[in-house]
């Protein structure tokens, strides 16, 4: 393919600024986070120089070095290469330094450098790094290595007129490296030696605002009350402050459906449009305001630079596991979706510890449960909703989840065995700065949209399903029970019914948990079909006749069929059963085989059902069933 336009890459490390500046010079508003790696695939774009040529850039991933393991790293360095078929190798590169970490920074630059191609050296972040006391020199900086250095402060556009003009036709010739080049040694030394001449550090006793927060907020205690603190707060937020957009979300299904009933008569096309296709939507859509609520201050954390904190306080808890603090942000994303926290672990380093990360993050509550568990609590407390008793349930629910993935985590870390190149755990501790509210909301918009294209779509289709499945085929009769029956979803009910009943389930029940393998979600929607429950237009009430339903079904032998032992069972499953496809194909996508994905899935769901039979078993000694 012929090349058409010249091609500048932007490197750096991660929180050195690309991304900003980035979207400075094209004008676009990727996401930007203070995360090792939260920028982890390669975006293009293109912009014009004063001299009107027309450039394509290319914004890499931030690593620390371009022969570390991690995808991030061998992205970066195939395309810097001109190893990556995707991708032409760059005519100019350009590398991002942050000026306050010029020491740490200053390393990939000299890599980059030893590659033979032409290189624009770019200091960002020049105004923080003056307010920490460092005094910068350009242009000693250019000398000593051999290539334009430029001073910017990308999120304001400063400097970027001259970054442009440094862009001249032809570009600057590739250096010849003053040190040995190939040897990681000699490239650190003389790394160090160039920053202490081009960067003047301030006395040791002063220090800036970051210093002095981090003192509390990295101490080994106060720095775990705040950690925890700041942890309770996020996810009290997202349950407290969601009620009342998920109430607009109930307000316009009903409305929707009561416009179709209000002019569709009686029939199975307008049972198919309200119980199917809008029963369906608002099943998924419901979640929406938690999950975005999520990831919204999974963006705030990440852009103030508090995450890289909380992953330093973590790493060594971690550790015990046979993990590393970079594990941190990929387990917690999964609380709000496993997908996201799936894809978050191309930031390790190591391909045993990303395997394993990605093996547990589902056990990770994530939003698509708390349908499932606001059904099942209440009715195992045996009250309405809310109260300290069921906040005590929710917290045990999470934390059960968590430390068995923690278990897991170490189990399986050991089988598999030592690194066969040691993973240090490198995380760069940003300045704290004022979010960048831009990039957060539209973080937000496109993880909001991400989930509704790709979740919401299926959960439909499933909906849309199920209720064909309970509808055909048709039996005249005036009993429900014997109708039902006489469906497809009653024949298979019929026929599993056997299987799960020492988990304490009926058929149905057990038909309600294998149409939610797709996605949990679709549960509480099942139930309601399968057991013939009015649906109210307020999802509280429909939640408490699910409930009503629930508690005066019967066993054959007279025993409540949804005792407390049923439904420590039920949630006991749902806590550790995979049951979300869209998940198990992106496991396989970044594990690199559909073998680790189906493994996953089918040790996965018999850990559910042995957990499950054991819990209800033993329930059942103590009378609780």
């Amino acid at each position: 393919m012929e090349k058409t336009l010249e091609t500048v890459a932007l490197a750096g490390n991660p929180n050195a600024g690309k991304t900003t500046l980035f979207n400075a010079l094209c004008g676009t508003a990727e996401k930007v986070g203070n995360y090792s790696g939260v920028t982890v695939s390669v975006k293009k774009g293109e912009f014009y120089t004063p001299h009107g040529r027309k450039l394509s850039l290319i914004d890499l991933p931030g690593c620390y070095s371009l022969s570390g393991g991690s995808p991030d790293q061998e992205i970066a360095a195939n395309i810097l290469l001109g190893k990556d078929s995707k991708h032409e190798r760059p005519d100019l590169v350009v590398c991002v330094l942050d000026s306050s970490n010029l020491e740490r920074h200053v390393q990939l630059a000299l890599e980059i450098i030893e590659l033979k191609i032409p290189v624009i050296v770019v200091l960002n972040m020049v105004d923080m790094a003056e307010k920490s006391g460092l005094r910068l020199d350009p242009l000693k900086l250019s000398e000593e290595l051999g290539v334009p250095v430029v001073p910017i402060q990308a999120n304001r556009g400063k400097g970027l007129t001259e970054l442009k003009q440094a862009m001249r036709h032809p570009f600057p010739s590739p250096p010849a490296p003053r040190w040995e080049a190939g040897n990681a040694e000699a490239r650190r030394t003389f790394g160090l030696a160039v920053t202490e001449l081009t960067a003047r550090r301030p006395t040791l006793h002063s220090s800036n605002f970051s210093d002095r927060l981090d003192v509390i907020l990295l101490h080994p205690v106060f720095g775990w009350v705040c950690f925890i603190g700041i942890m309770f707060a996020l996810f009290w937020s997202i349950f407290s402050f969601a009620g009342i957009p998920m109430g607009w979300i109930e307000s316009l299904q009903d409305f929707l459906i009561g416009k179709v009933e209000g002019k569709m008569n009686e029939g199975d096309l307008r049972d198919l449009l309200t119980q199917g296709v809008i029963g369906g939507v608002g099943a998924v859509v419901i979640f929406l305001p938690q999950i975005l609520l999520l990831f919204f201050f999974i963006g705030l954390l990440e852009s103030s630079g508090y995450m890289a904190r909380a992953a330093f306080l973590m790493d060594g808890f971690m550790a015990k596991v046979g993990l590393s603090g970079k594990a941190f942000l990929p387990l917690l994303s999964s609380y709000a979706c496993a997908i996201p926290g799936v894809m978050a672990t191309r930031t390790i380093d190591s391909a045993k510890e990303r395997l394993v990360t990605i093996f547990v993050a589902p056990w990770m509550s994530c939003s698509a449960r708390l349908p499932v568990y606001l059904l099942l609590v209440p009715m195992l407390l045996g009250g309405s909703e809310g109260g300290s008793k069921q906040a005590l349930v929710f917290l045990s629910i999470y934390v059960l989840g968590t430390l068995t993935a923690f278990i897991v985590a170490r189990i399986l870390r050991g089988r598999l065995g030592p690194d066969e190149i040691k993973s240090h755990f490198l995380l760069e501790l940003p300045p704290y700065r004022l979010p960048q509210w831009s990039y957060i909301f539209r973080h937000v918009i496109d993880r909001g949209w991400a989930f509704l294209k790709n979740a919401g779509t299926l959960i439909l289709g499933i909906m849309i399903l199920l209720w064909a499945a309970t509808t055909y085929p048709k039996l005249e009769s005036d009993d429900p029970a014997e109708v039902l029956a006489h469906t497809v979803v009653g024949r298979v009910s019929h026929f599993i019914e056997p299987i799960v009943r020492p988990l304490g389930f009926d058929g149905r029940t057990g038909t309600a948990i294998l149409t939610s393998f797709a996605a949990r979600e679709v549960f509480v929607g099942s139930m309601a079909q399968l057991f013939q429950v009015e649906v109210s237009d307020d999802e509280q009430e429909t939640r408490d006749h699910i409930r009503d339903s629930l508690a005066a079904e019967k066993w054959p032998d007279g025993r409540p069929m949804f005792g407390p032992a049923a439904v420590i069972s039920l949630l006991i499953f749902y806590i550790y059963a995979l049951q979300c496809l869209p998940t198990s194909a992106v496991v396989a996508r970044e594990a690199g085989s559909w073998r680790w994905a189906v493994g996953q899935f089918v040790f996965m769901t018999i850990f559910a059902a042995v957990a499950s039979l054991l819990v209800y078993q033993i329930a059942r000694l103590f009378n609780l069933a």
